[in-house]
């Protein structure tokens, strides 16, 4: 699991439940990858840009639709079903371990 800074979020229309398209930089050694992400209900796309999330980022591909997701972005459910992102007070390194 990695930290990673989302630099790029758009709509995703095609899926099944309502998700955003993220685009998260993890630095130099493993680039940018593109996650799918459940999190309409909690946040607004521009409150998504710049935020430090954790990435499992060793998984292999998944198609979601037309999306290819490269890895995926980790959360915690609250009580009403809402994606609560896992994330960061201060700033940290991208691509830094997550233990």
């Amino acid at each position: 699991m990695r930290v990673g800074r989302i630099i790029h979020v758009d709509d995703f229309p095609e899926a099944r439940k309502p998700a955003y398209k993220l685009t998260i930089d993890f630095g130099s050694e493993i680039g940018t990858k593109k996650s799918s992400a459940q999190i309409t209900e909690l946040y607004k796309k521009e409150d998504l840009l710049n935020r430090l999330v954790v990435c499992v980022v060793n998984f292999a591909p998944k198609q979601i639709g037309p999306f290819l997701s490269e890895c995926l972005t980790c959360g915690a459910a609250d009580a009403e079903g809402g994606v609560s992102l896992l994330s960061f007070e201060q700033d940290v390194p991208l691509g830094s371990k997550f233990f």
